[in-house]
């Protein structure tokens, strides 16, 4: 019997904790003390070197220090100035930000004048980036919006006062002023107590704020993946009200935020809230359609699709370093399966991981991320069942596979299938062992015969010749093929010449 599974059941939690439910319930304020900038740490969302860290962070100081050299030409010529938004934030969680933005009391055209090598990118907006030293610091002016008609932009702008600024803004702890030169905030929307609560809310009317930018509902959850935020009651129920129309707002944008929540550390968090919000399923309809679908229980006693999937993702969570496609590769690993659900002898998914392979280059593609990204992550979902008989190869393929670009990728993303699964790693570990021996070999010699001597001795320039020196590289990584003479001979006995006939 097969049939298509697009269970939309509630994805069994067991036995995972239901965090998702955390994350929107209501608490008391913990007093938690905000954390003083010095010995601020960096929030390192996909890991990473201790070199390329510091890096980072010097990299932040020098806009830091632009942004702070701007602020202080704009007071110095009578307008107010402050750092506002995400680096407020992030600064008083006692995190180093990654970039600093400034608002203003200025006009545009002021902002222009002083400085002039600038990019006017959203003038029209009241936003200017202000480059010193060639480092961009955006500069925007106090406005208050317009309507907004397209769920993505304002129709217009009025410049006005700092407190509306703050009002038109999207969550209260991105809605804080900060004078970097006292270290004192400006709280008109109640954003600091928040942000000690480590509470997401939003400003007025949550459902107002939903509809003027669509995109707030995805930074909602990303917000409460990587604080983390809990999401106050009211601004959760919008989010639930309005997910549905989140698919308006460009795939691009979409894209973003999804990357961020995947290699935040948090991922299992992120997706079970966009399951639980209903956002999943308009952006993601493959992995929702996972929710409910069983599995056999002697591979997965874990539970359905998804939970599977959750699971892998939360042990992506506790890896050192969690690439992008790694964490696409397990969570599309199994979106082949609702589609190829059948039940014989028990339930089996054939041909899942070639389903799944072509459904990740739709899903990828529909999403807008680089080819480069696609074919990667397309790979590790075609491949990802290859460990089932990796034991059983020829030793030359298994040498092609373990030593091919993407051998790690692919054993980390089976190390990660196995451990949201039964739990056995053994041929992971032979796999690891493995390779490790291969690539502490020799560097092997060069092919015994080239496409030049197949030529001369008389085969036709094509696809054949590289389908015979495929098959010699086979016969010479397993020892049969000592020679050039015996590789010679080899190919003359099995790919005959002239189509077929190999008479003289």
């Amino acid at each position: 019997m097969r049939r298509v599974f697009l269970a939309r059941t509630a994805v069994s939690l067991s036995p995972i904790q239901d965090l998702a439910a955390c994350a929107r319930r209501p608490r008391e304020r913990s007093g938690l003390p905000l954390l003083p900038r010095t010995g601020a740490t960096l929030v390192n969302d996909a890991g990473g070197s201790p070199r390329r860290l510091a890096a980072e962070m010097a990299d932040i100081e020098a806009q830091r220090d632009a942004a702070l050299r701007v602020v202080d030409r704009l007071r110095s010529a009578g307008h107010e100035a402050y750092f506002v938004g995400g680096c407020v934030r992030d600064e008083l969680m006692g995190r180093l930000p990654r970039e600093f933005d400034v608002a203003t009391s200025a006009d545009p055209d002021t902002v222009q004048a002083l400085f002039p090598h600038n990019v006017a990118m959203g003038k029209q907006f009241g936003v200017i980036v202000a480059m010193l030293d060639q480092i961009p610091t955006e500069v925007a002016t106090f406005r208050s919006d317009d309507a907004y008609v397209d769920g993505r932009r304002p129709t217009g702008v009025r410049f006005t006062t700092a407190r509306e600024d703050a009002e038109r803004r999207d969550f209260t702890f991105n809605a804080l002023f900060l004078d970097p030169a006292t270290g004192d905030i400006m709280d008109f929307v109640g954003g600091r107590g928040d942000l000690e609560a480590r509470l997401l809310r939003a400003i007025g009317d949550p459902r107002a704020r939903f509809r003027e930018d669509k995109l707030r509902m995805l930074r909602a959850v990303r917000f409460a993946t990587t604080g983390p935020f809990e999401i106050e009651a009211e601004t959760w129920t919008a989010v639930t009200e309005l997910a549905s129309e989140i698919t308006t707002v460009s795939w691009e944008r979409i894209q973003a935020e999804l990357s961020r929540i995947l290699v935040s550390g948090r991922a299992e968090f992120g997706v079970r809230l966009l399951h639980e919000s209903g956002l999943l399923a308009e952006i993601l309809p493959e992995i929702a359609a996972t929710d409910g679908v069983p599995q056999p229980p002697q591979f997965h006693p874990e539970g359905c699709v998804l939970t599977h999937t959750l699971l892998g993702l939360r042990h992506l969570d506790a890896l050192e370093e969690r690439p992008l496609e790694l964490a696409l590769g397990i969570l599309l690993h199994d979106v082949g399966k609702p589609p190829t659900y059948e039940v014989r002898d028990r339930i089996r998914f054939d041909g899942h991981d070639r389903v799944g392979a072509e459904m990740t280059d739709d899903i990828l593609h529909r999403l807008r991320y680089p080819n480069a990204v696609i074919a990667e992550v397309r790979e590790l979902v075609r491949r990802h069942m290859a460990f089932v008989q990796i034991r059983e190869w020829r030793p030359a393929k298994v040498r092609r596979f373990l030593t091919s670009p993407l051998s790690e990728r692919h054993l980390a993303l089976h190390r990660l299938d196995c451990l949201a699964a039964h739990g056995r790693l053994d041929t992971w570990t032979w796999c690891h062992a493995q390779r490790d021996a291969m690539l502490a070999e020799t560097p092997p010699p060069p092919p015994l015969i080239s496409g030049h001597d197949l030529i001369d001795a008389g085969y036709a320039v094509g696809p054949l010749i590289g389908t015979i020196l495929a098959s010699l590289d086979d016969e010479r990584l397993e020892g049969r093929l000592p020679t050039k003479e015996e590789a010679l001979a080899w190919v003359i006995a099995n790919y005959p010449r002239n189509g077929g006939s190999d008479a003289a």
